[in-house]
């Protein structure tokens, strides 16, 4: 498989709902409409802690040994990164936001879907981490943007690794439409997700560019 063209085709098939989940008030439904430094935090490490658990599970029972390497590496990144946001966040405690695209990640138990489920979760997080930054480059706060833009590199080094996996694993068409299917798919949950906290909140998503 070319993974480029799959990552040029992903992207592109999903360049609008990746625009908005990497806009402000994509953040601002992430952190409840507390767009404060702690809300931001906390909601950011609830996702990190959330990926933690998700990719460590899937390395403990994979049994393609690259795939599993790469989970586990990808579950090591995400709890240090929720230790930079916030390590004392609990997603399942407190009242941080729910990321339904992890439940969704965690009916895949195929290795090639999981490869691509891993992609599209690495595109939402660097897309999500650009607008963190963004974020507290706005709030004067130098030193949380620094720590951030380390979080976006770390995660764009792992996006070159999902792509090499992708690349080794996906074996004809069947493989490569399951793996985009899957990556997708986590678009589309966090997307539908994304609309549904907005409409709640009162904010029409669909001026949201």
């Amino acid at each position: 498989m070319n993974a480029d063209a799959f990552s040029e085709e992903f992207r592109d098939g999903n360049e609008t709902p990746l625009s908005r989940l990497g806009s402000s008030k994509s953040l601002y439904a992430l952190a409840g409409g507390e767009m404060d430094a702690d809300a931001v935090r906390a909601a950011v490490a609830a996702e990190f802690a959330l990926a933690g658990r998700r990719f460590e599970s899937w390395s403990a029972d994979e049994a393609d040994g690259d795939a599993a390497a790469l989970f586990g590496d990808v579950a090591e990144d995400a709890r240090d990164h929720r230790d930079v946001a916030d390590s004392d966040v609990d997603p399942e405690a407190d009242g941080v936001h729910d990321y339904p695209e992890h439940d969704l990640l965690a009916e895949l138990d195929d290795t090639v879907a999981r490869a691509g489920g891993l992609y599209g979760r690495l595109v939402l997080a660097h897309t999500r981490a650009e607008q963190t930054v963004g974020f507290f480059v706005g709030d004067a706060d130098p030193a949380s943007s620094r720590e951030f833009r380390d979080i976006r590199d770390d995660v764009a080094d792992r996006l070159d690794d999902a792509l090499d996996l992708l690349a080794a694993l996906c074996d004809g068409d069947d493989d490569r439409a399951a793996a985009r299917e899957a990556a997708d798919a986590v678009v589309e949950t966090a997307y539908d997700d994304y609309v549904e906290t907005l409409e709640g909140m009162g904010v029409k998503p669909k001026n949201v560019c």
